[in-house]
């Protein structure tokens, strides 16, 4: 499927983000909205701790995917085949809830005189999950990086996860998985590159 692909800006300290000591005060407010005391013992240090693991969390709005991208590797003795990494991990946060989404990405794509560090596909894909996120922008972002960076024949993205706003809140549906995927190039025009993508999905265990 195709989605809306944002450009997410690189934050730094003068573009108006709060300082850690605001941030901090904000996590007491919701403590307080809770109906919890942020002065007693168990939640004296929280605010910190929670602003320290959200820096960690939401560490992709300081990285650029294109540049984590832009080291290639010409000397491939000629393979033009597909390159597939798949069940890549990640932990993403829902843009409408501020709750967890867990998956896995699988991303290939089909060479033209260049490859990529396959490590380098596992850190894009990272950079793209720790920021707030719908699954769909993502998995575009994910396909539109590669694409424009190593301007392969083709990209084809297919994220799966389980988003816990549907099963921790509203109509609680523990264990539904979400689907979805961005093709490129080669796979979007060609159902058989397609067909050969998911059918290495299903047989490479």
């Amino acid at each position: 499927m195709d989605a809306i692909v944002k450009n997410f800006p690189v934050l730094d300290d003068t573009s108006g983000r709060p300082s850690q000591k605001e941030a901090e005060e904000a996590v007491r407010v919701l403590l307080r909205w809770a109906g919890e005391d942020p002065t007693r013992e168990g939640l004296r240090d929280t605010p910190q701790r929670v602003v320290k693991s959200y820096r960690e969390i939401f560490g992709g709005y300081d990285l650029v995917a294109e540049d984590v991208l832009g080291r290639t590797f010409e000397e491939v003795s000629g393979y033009d085949d597909i390159v597939l990494e798949k069940d890549i991990p990640f932990y993403s946060h829902c843009e409408h809830h501020m709750v967890p989404i867990i998956g896995k990405a699988h991303v290939a794509y089909l060479p033209n005189g260049r490859v990529l560090g396959l490590s380098k596909i596992a850190r894009a894909v990272d950079i793209y999950a720790r920021r707030l996120q719908t699954q769909e922008a993502m998995t575009a972002q994910i396909a539109r990086a590669i694409d424009e960076t190593l301007a392969p024949r083709g990209v084809a993205v297919m994220v799966e996860a389980e988003h816990l706003c549907m099963a921790m809140r509203g109509v609680k549906k523990h264990g539904a998985t979400t689907l979805t995927t961005t093709f490129t190039g080669a796979f979007k025009t060609d159902p058989a590159e397609q067909a050969r993508f998911m059918t290495l999905l299903r047989g490479f265990k």
